[in-house]
């Protein structure tokens, strides 16, 4: 089935594609939720009348997601866990903690957008990647340091 996607999906496109999804995914999950719209021809005609609104709101996008990752490309988040003693920590760090220490800095990135292959359960240094943008990627250095016990 022929679809118009009404905003940015990960797995299928940007705002304004049209894109060719199972009937059933289509008809059961994304026109109900108001990510997509059956391909008719209104609606292609619709899309045509929106098509500068769109580009112009993706270039702002863009243009906020670089100014962005050269706020993030300074950072360095700091986080402090519970650790034995070969360094190994007794949790983990996800992207929860990551976004958590973001926010901190005066930053707020959706977890989601945080790429860990997976949970940091080790002291040290680590280089995290954030997809800000589908074009724009930035790398922060996090460093996961011991906590202090409490006398």
């Amino acid at each position: 089935m022929r679809i118009i996607l009404k905003q940015d999906f990960e797995s299928l496109g940007f705002e304004g594609d049209t894109v060719d999804v199972a009937r059933g995914y289509a008809r059961n999950y994304l026109i109900p939720k108001g990510i997509a719209a059956e391909a008719t021809h209104t609606n292609l005609k619709a899309l045509e009348m929106r098509k500068d609104k769109i580009m112009a709101r993706r270039m702002k996008d863009k243009e906020e997601a670089e100014r962005v990752k050269e706020k993030i490309s300074q950072l360095t988040v700091g986080i402090r866990q519970k650790a034995g003693a070969e360094g190994k920590l007794y949790g983990s760090v996800t992207t929860r903690d990551i976004a958590q220490g973001l926010e901190k800095e005066g930053v707020v990135v959706d977890r989601k957008k945080i790429s860990l292959d997976e949970p940091i359960r080790a002291l040290g240094e680590f280089d995290v990647a954030i997809r800000l943008y589908p074009e724009v990627m930035a790398t922060i250095k996090v460093i996961v340091e011991q906590e202090e016990e409490k006398a």
